[in-house]
This record gives structure tokens, C-alpha cells and sequence, in this order.
């Protein structure tokens, strides 16, 4: 039986194709780092002479921004905020909850939401104070609104079906972790 003989730290010489991969990297590198310093000074370059053109402007020696301005620009910003946070909100999925739950039972008469507050008033008119409390708990069980409370009922004495409108004050359950 012949002696098996197991090398395993025997190294191979490099091959041409590994030493040519090898100055091809190198090139590429320095290619790109020439390519890289080029650039960089064009922009240097090119933004000296945007502002060389934008001192040459008839509006160029306008005055720093007063305190008063400077307020009134954050005011401006602060309502803007406030206005994209609030169209940022998904009134879809609230509308679409709300239209789920109602009943021929039960009227939707008016929604106020309040988005800053994330709190939302519904005012409504049922056909029976268990249409009502049914509502109110279907309401509380969507899981887009929580502290569901009744705030008024009136029961309307002069119509002969005696309906009861209510209103309704609840939490908006928003997820911020949107997209």
C-alpha cells in the first residue's frame, strides 16, 4: 500500500492572471482617485464663480434679515409644519372604520376631527338609545379611536320615533410609524 502524503500548507505560485487582476485594481484606484481630485476642483471652480455672478446681482446687497422677519418666517414655517402633519394623518382608514360600523340604525350627522389634538367629535342620531350604545361600542372595538365618551344625548320627545341624538368625543389612535 503506498503512503498517502497530505500538504496543506504548501503555497502555489501566483498566477499571471492574479498578478494582472492585481495591477488592473491598482490602476482603477489611482484612476479613480485622479478622477475624484478633478472633480472636486471644477466644483471649487465652479461655485467661486457662482458667487462672483451673485455679487454682480442688482438684489445682491440686500440687508440681513431682522429679528421681526426672522419671526414671522418661523410663523410661517410652524403653520406650514402643522398643516402637512395634519394632511399627513390617515383619514382613509378613519373614514373607512367610522363607515363600517354604521347601521340604518344609526345617522353620522357630523365629524370634527381635531388632528393636533388627534381627537375626533361625531355627532349622530340613532333610533333608540340601544342603537346608540351599540354604536358606541362598535366604536370603541374598531381600534382606531380609544376613550370613546359620551358627551350629550337628547332624546327628541317631539317626533313620534322619539330618536336620540348624541355626541360623541374619542381619541384617534394614529400609527406614526407610517412610510
Amino acid at each position: 500500500m503506498r503512503t498517502l502524503d497530505l500538504d496543506f500548507q504548501r503555497r502555489r505560485p501566483a498566477s499571471a492572471a492574479g498578478w494582472a487582476l492585481l495591477a488592473a485594481g491598482a490602476l482603477a484606484a489611482v484612476w479613480v482617485f485622479h478622477t475624484g481630485e478633478r472633480v472636486a476642483a471644477e466644483t471649487a471652480a465652479f461655485e467661486d464663480s457662482v458667487r462672483r455672478i451673485e455679487r454682480t446681482l442688482p438684489g445682491a446687497a440686500r440687508a440681513p434679515a431682522t429679528t421681526a422677519e426672522n419671526k414671522a418666517q418661523e410663523a410661517v414655517l410652524a403653520d406650514m409644519r402643522r398643516v402637512v402633519a395634519q394632511l399627513n394623518l390617515p383619514w382613509n382608514g378613519l373614514f373607512a372604520s367610522l363607515e363600517s360600523i354604521v347601521t340604518s340604525d344609526v345617522a353620522l350627522l357630523s365629524l370634527t376631527p381635531d388632528a393636533r389634538k388627534r381627537q375626533l367629535r361625531i355627532s349622530a342620531e340613532a333610533r333608540n338609545l340601544g342603537a346608540m350604545l351599540a354604536f358606541h361600542r362598535r366604536l370603541e372595538e374598531t381600534g382606531r379611536v380609544r376613550d370613546v365618551a359620551l358627551v350629550t344625548h337628547e332624546i327628541g320627545e317631539q317626533a313620534p320615533e322619539r330618536p336620540v341624538r348624541f355626541n360623541i368625543v374619542a381619541t384617534w389612535v394614529v400609527d406614526d410609524a407610517r412610510p
